[in-house]
């Protein structure tokens, strides 16, 4: 079947991935402290949580708005990427990423590996309170760092 230039812009993919909503959106920070009054006190947000994830040295606090997340990311390490991301724009807090949750996060990456977009993780790890993820690179995703999340599912 042939497609015109504005068909294939808006043509589905035969088995498109299931992608259930934003998850939540990252933003790196020097000092989680330094954030709380804002988010806490003056946006009103719910605390979810707070954990370290040792594997992708950060300190992660979360709060809820509606159905998604502010992901606050702290560096652990002068060699953690969050460390990183911040030296690169002057140590001042940014979006880092946004993250989309899926339905199945190997039936996503497979969608986009047969699109041949550049993966960051090419399969899932395991980040924040046990969800599985995954980051599409941003020259795939028109510049924005994204993220794919699998929660787990409820007994």
């Amino acid at each position: 079947m042939q497609y015109g230039k504005s068909e294939r812009l808006y043509r589905i993919a035969e088995e498109p991935m299931k992608t259930l909503k934003i998850s939540h959106i990252g933003i790196a920070v020097p000092r989680i402290e330094e954030q709380l009054a804002f988010y806490r006190d003056t946006l009103s947000l719910p605390l979810v949580g707070v954990e370290e994830v040792p594997s992708q040295q950060v300190r992660v606090t979360f709060f809820s708005v509606g159905e998604s997340n502010i992901e606050l990311l702290e560096p652990t390490t002068l060699e953690s990427p969050i460390q990183k991301f911040l030296d690169a724009n002057q140590g001042k807090a940014r979006i880092h990423h946004i993250a989309y949750e899926v339905e199945d996060i190997e039936a996503a990456l497979a969608e986009m590996k047969r699109q041949g977009l550049r993966l960051v993780d090419e399969t899932p790890r395991e980040g924040a309170g046990g969800v599985r993820i995954a980051f599409v690179h941003p020259r795939a995703a028109g510049g924005i760092l994204t993220e794919l999340c699998e929660h787990p599912k409820a007994p």
